[in-house]
């Protein structure tokens, strides 16, 4: 028996432990192509582009089918060091990426976790910015910035206000990845405070900026994922972790209410790539001692795993002509929730709405034809690691041979700078979160 469990042991994939200290990217690059190597069934490792000094933006995708997209599976992103000074979100990538293909087959929740869901990881989005921080520091390191100088978190195109800079290769590389995959939820990490912040990060009165706030039509949705991230958290979760001037309610707070900030990843992840993101301060010290990296891990790994889990509330499904063929690029939206950039179906036809507990009418647009309503009840408590799954059939005779060109994409403009009026994202939600909250926890 016990040299059977021995050649058992033996023949299970192996990764020397992962060290609690600062991987530059020589170390992080020979750990990734490690676990690449050693659990190629549940990995995928590519670059999606490189930096200004030319070093490789690295992804290690998760999952069961890592290499492509399968139906029904939803897409989730991690992405940290977009300030190359703010370090230890890097190291927890790291360490998570080691945590997920070490459980899998062991821990019942992450297997299942990594047999529905494709997890997109991306370490450093600013690995020249790592590189050049020469003497690390809580509050400013000259890697904040990529080698030409410029703010990532600032380089976006901006749906409030203009922003005409130069785009760099980092973002660019991001950019052109969010059009090749259907990602449903994302978080990017920080450094530099303890907080969970959610969208929006600019604004205009119409979003409430004359309350001080920013909101978006899915305010209740943002509110409790980052309550799903910061409960988690002991630290994040304390009034004023950090002894700063800010203070958030329960570790999260609206980006807008915090300080406006144009160009960032967050909000256009929101309009342009359907992909529903919050931003994680993880660390009152941008660059801490590398000895206090095994508390942040053990502070954030049940957040992290948790808000993976998030990817999966709300309905999903395919849209279908009359003789069964999925329609891409047709809009799906809720009513009284419509996005300023229409959310559509991807090429498969498929859908993904991240909703909380409660009646929902979805409404499908295709040219040409009357909206097609269809009414969804999400349940208090969400099925086994699966949003409801809710396909729709049009009642259309026709085949739909393809939609105009001019109705795919939003163009990357200040959208919302003509808006007029209040939307109802200003209105306070905060009663209806917490009512939301309280089914989801004790029903």
């Amino acid at each position: 028996m016990d040299c059977a469990r021995l050649w058992l042991g033996l023949l299970l994939p192996v990764v020397a432990a992962l060290d609690f200290i600062y991987h530059h990217q020589g170390q992080m690059e020979a750990f990734l192509k490690d676990v690449a190597q050693n659990y190629s069934s549940v990995t995928h490792l590519h670059s999606i582009g490189k930096s200004v000094k030319g070093r490789n933006l690295w992804v290690l995708v998760v999952g069961r089918s890592p290499k492509e997209h399968r139906i029904g599976i939803p897409e989730f992103k991690y992405v940290a060091n977009m300030h190359g000074d703010e370090s230890v979100g890097r190291e927890l990538l790291l360490h998570l990426i080691e945590y997920l293909v070490t459980s899998d087959g062991k821990d019942p929740e992450i297997t299942n976790l990594i047999n529905s869901t494709r997890i997109h990881i991306m370490p450093s989005m600013n690995p020249d910015g790592f590189e050049a921080v020469q003497k690390p520091d809580c509050f400013y390191n000259k890697g904040r910035h990529n080698s030409n100088y410029y703010d990532l978190n600032r380089n976006f195109p901006d749906a409030f206000e203009f922003n005409d800079v130069s785009r760099q290769p980092e973002t660019v590389a991001v950019m052109k990845w969010l059009n090749t995959e259907t990602f449903v939820l994302s978080a990017n990490l920080h450094g530099g405070a303890l907080v969970a912040s959610y969208p929006f990060d600019n604004g205009v009165p119409a979003t409430g900026t004359l309350y001080s706030r920013s909101l978006t039509p899915d305010d209740d949705v943002f509110q409790y994922l980052a309550h799903t991230y910061a409960s988690r958290n002991p630290t994040m979760k304390e009034r004023n972790p950090c002894k700063a001037k800010l203070e958030s309610q329960s570790g999260i707070i609206n980006g807008y209410f915090w300080y406006p900030l144009r160009g960032g990843m967050q909000d256009y992840n929101y309009i342009w790539a359907q992909c529903f993101e919050i931003t994680l301060e993880l660390s009152c010290c941008k660059y801490p001692r590398k000895e206090m990296l095994p508390s942040f891990w053990n502070n954030n790994k049940d957040s992290l795993i948790e808000y993976i889990k998030q990817v999966h509330i709300g309905v999903k499904g395919q849209v279908f002509d009359q003789n069964g063929t999925p329609l891409p690029n047709v809009i799906v939206e809720v009513q009284d929730r419509k996005h300023i950039c229409p959310y559509r179906t991807n090429k498969f036809g498929e859908y993904y709405l991240l909703l909380l507990p409660g009646s929902y009418v979805v409404e499908v647009i295709v040219p040409g034809h009357d909206p097609h309503l269809t009414k969804v009840t999400i349940p208090s408590k969400s099925q086994n690691f699966s949003a409801l799954k809710k396909d729709i059939l049009l009642p259309f005779r026709e085949q739909l041979d393809h939609i105009p060109e001019s109705h795919l994409s939003c163009p990357m403009i200040p959208l919302y700078k003509d808006l007029q009026g209040h939307s109802a994202a200003t209105k306070p939600s905060l009663f209806l979160f917490l009512v939301t909250l309280f089914h989801m926890l004790f029903k």
